[in-house]
């Protein structure tokens, strides 16, 4: 884990105070001028042609001394904290594993949580470090490491609930107006409960805001990160539900995230597995992530594999 003064500044937010609702908009607006400068003013882009040997990555990452993360400015996964440092477990999982691997600096390239994939197959970043969901339709474009956080879902809501949604089933036979974030699992699953209409936000701030202002009837995120926000910005007159288990073909899911790489660097994700596991073996893992809000109920023994298959 990242610790206070590390030159990578990834720091968890440990504050109990936690950053104001100022602090998260600045981010925000922060967040897209780094992606703008990212996009522009970044380090030049390695080739790695699909060679059937597993990749050179791993060798030309260790001789730089850098690896690139794209990161989508989504909490608690990769974001802004209020000292305006990128932060989050995905900086700081990367961070550990790849110091082991021989790379001693990651260098976040925030983007937009749709252009996580297209930016990483088009060689602007060396790997996906956003908590991304795994699934077969992902598992078609990149490649996965196994994941290393499980969740369920949750809803903003108004104080109170009085619309008292705990489904998506719910939110289905109420016709309410419901929104969820760019690219988000959460429409799949809205779509699969028989929501007609999912409007998509930018992140969950813009979730929470849309939900006090009365825009929206409700805003669907996963667990940890619709809690988040709700604590952090103090708000008043929103909450976050208790967790919703979404279904998908009539079965019950819990969904799984990790790291995404290119899929000609077998060996790149071979050793970060490798790594990975031992920080589950030792319970370091859930040490990384805990100041992120998540808990041993976020750990997961489920593999890649299993999820990429149809």
């Amino acid at each position: 884990m990242a610790r206070p003064g590390d030159r990578t500044g990834h720091r968890p937010d440990t504050s109990p105070r936690g950053p104001r609702r100022r602090s998260l908009l600045a981010g925000a607006a922060a967040l897209g001028a780094l992606g703008a400068v990212g996009a522009t003013a970044g380090c030049s882009r390695v080739t790695t042609a699909d060679t059937g040997d597993g990749g050179r990555l791993l060798q030309r990452l260790r001789a730089n001394g850098t690896v690139r993360l794209g990161i989508a400015g989504e909490q608690p996964y990769g974001y802004i904290g209020k000292d305006g440092e990128l932060t989050g477990s995905a900086p700081a999982i990367a961070e550990r594993i790849f110091r082991e691997l021989g790379v001693a600096r990651v260098d976040p390239f925030p983007t937009e949580f749709g252009s996580l994939i297209t930016g990483l197959n088009s060689l602007q970043f060396d790997c996906v470090a956003a908590g991304m969901y795994i699934n077969p339709a992902r598992c078609e474009q990149v490649i996965f490491a196994d994941p290393e956080y499980q969740m369920r879902d949750a809803f903003i809501v108004p104080r109170g609930n009085p619309k008292n949604l705990r489904t998506y089933r719910d939110i289905a036979d109420s016709g309410v107006r419901m929104a969820t974030g760019v690219g988000h699992a959460q429409i799949g699953y809205a779509k699969e409960a028989g929501i007609g209409k999912v409007i998509t936000l930018p992140d969950q701030l813009a979730g929470l805001l849309a939900v006090e202002q009365g825009r929206i009837d409700v805003f669907a995120g996963t667990a940890v990160t619709v809690r988040n926000v709700v604590r952090e910005t103090r708000s008043t007159r929103a909450e976050a539900t208790e967790e919703v288990t979404p279904r998908v073909d009539g079965k019950p899911v819990v969904s799984v995230g990790g790291f995404a790489f290119r899929s000609p660097e077998t060996d790149l994700r071979a050793a970060f597995n490798r790594e990975l596991h031992k920080l589950k073996r030792s319970g370091e893992l859930l040490e990384i992530m805990r100041p992120f809000g998540f808990t041993e109920d976020q750990m997961t023994t489920i593999t890649a594999g299993e999820r990429c298959r149809p």
